[in-house]
């Protein structure tokens, strides 16, 4: 059995933020990966300016062989069912466009833990003073002896599921899909993320041009049917936007928790066990979690630093310490921060008031039927009343949170 401080789950963005800070602190870091590294992994690979800088400030300027092509996006742009387009370039100046198979390995090679490929995580025991961590390489049991765990494994996170076996039955799940296919004529901007607020086509469509293909995105409900979707979205771009493409060459898809950043439904972990990234919930409005894994993972990594010394529960300081990171991505959400606050690395209010007036009152007509479309979640009530304690207090409160 190996003894070491912290073992991390998942070498991902968000594993990558918080052993580059408990590395720093002389703590010994293993990470923990199921896959071989590099890795693939679902994503659009669209880092946000914030996350950019992140990224540059911790392990340094980004090589050429971790990005896509093209490399950098200037922004987004909204399209609304009325035709009304939106452009907005992000306020930090252009972001990378990550290959995620290369970044995530790039940054936790950067980090200096030590890592565990072809590993993956069974199970752990929180004894208190230690925890034991059950894992299996490549058909063999090992374990681990250490202090603190943190959970930096995704949406389907296996760690949440050995400390809280029935959280996933108390969230919806969606699945995200991405087809790629080669280019005849696409009129839509390389230079932006595209996304549709759209009820007819789906919960969440998006599209952008990677390595001379582009890429065709739709976001749905557990049950329904991805190709039907994926058609639809087909037939509305060639149809409303005159993009004509090649039947598909490849496909991926993932399921997501989309819900917590929405609601203040975040699960952070229990005793020694910290959970963070998108496994805790952290999600953009956009579909962008790169940047909220980054920073949540950074605290993740400076509670169990400051815990340490100052003889503190970790719990009990990651709790204080991620409440900054709750309302920079729960404000992305909330209605009264979009209207009255600018919570976004775009200006979407000042673009909205550059349009006509015709064109505003139609854009506002189709985001709420938009919103409409998660009225069977039942979130509208939870949404307006996290909006108002979050304006009368400051912040979201922390009693919903596992």
């Amino acid at each position: 059995m190996q003894s070491v401080d912290v073992i991390i789950v998942g070498a991902s963005l968000a594993g990558a933020a918080a052993a580059k800070r408990t590395v720093d602190a002389g703590l010994e870091t293993i990470i923990l990966e199921k896959k071989p590294l590099p890795r693939h992994k679902v994503c659009s690979g669209i880092l946000s300016p914030r996350g950019h800088r992140f990224l540059i400030e911790n392990f340094g300027p980004l090589p050429r062989q971790i990005l896509h092509d093209p490399t950098w996006c200037r922004g987004v742009t909204f399209h609304f069912p009325s035709m009304v387009s939106i452009s907005m370039d992000f306020f930090g100046g252009t972001t990378p466009h990550l290959h995620r198979k290369y970044s995530d390995y790039w940054a936790v090679k950067r980090s200096g833990a030590e890592i565990h490929d072809q590993t993956s995580f069974v199970s752990l025991v929180d004894n208190g003073n230690h925890v034991i961590v059950n894992a299996r390489h490549q058909g063999k049991d090992i374990q681990y002896r250490t202090r603190q765990v943190i959970g930096a494994d995704g949406p389907s996170s296996h760690v949440i599921r050995a400390i809280y076996p029935n959280y996933f039955k108390q969230i919806p799940w969606f699945f995200v899909g991405q087809k790629f296919h080669e280019i005849i004529d696409c009129p839509l901007d390389h230079e932006y993320f595209h996304f549709w607020f759209n009820p007819d086509l789906g919960h969440y469509n998006w599209s952008h041009a990677r390595d001379g293909r582009q890429i065709i995105g739709t976001g749905f409900k557990r049950g329904d049917n991805f190709n039907q979707r994926h058609n639809n979205m087909l037939k509305y771009l060639k149809e409303k936007h005159h993009v004509n493409l090649h039947p598909a060459s490849e496909y991926e898809g993932c399921a997501e928790n989309f819900g917590p950043s929405l609601i203040n439904r975040y699960v952070f972990g229990k005793g020694n066990v910290l959970i963070t990234g998108q496994a805790a919930g952290f999600l953009n409005m956009i579909g962008e979690g790169m940047s909220c894994a980054l920073h949540s993972g950074a605290i993740a990594g400076e509670a169990i630093i400051d815990a340490k010394l100052h003889a503190l529960p970790v719990q009990q300081v990651y709790r204080s310490m991620i409440g900054s990171e709750v309302c920079r991505t729960s404000d992305q959400w909330n209605p009264l921060m979009i209207a009255f606050g600018k919570p976004h690395e775009a200006d979407f209010p000042a673009a909205l008031l550059a349009l006509p007036w015709k064109d505003r009152v139609k854009v506002l007509r189709d985001m709420w039927r938009f919103v409409v479309l998660f009225k069977e979640f039942k979130w509208g009530r939870q949404i307006a009343a996290r909006a108002l304690q979050r304006l009368w207090v400051g912040k979201y409160p922390n009693e919903h949170w596992l």
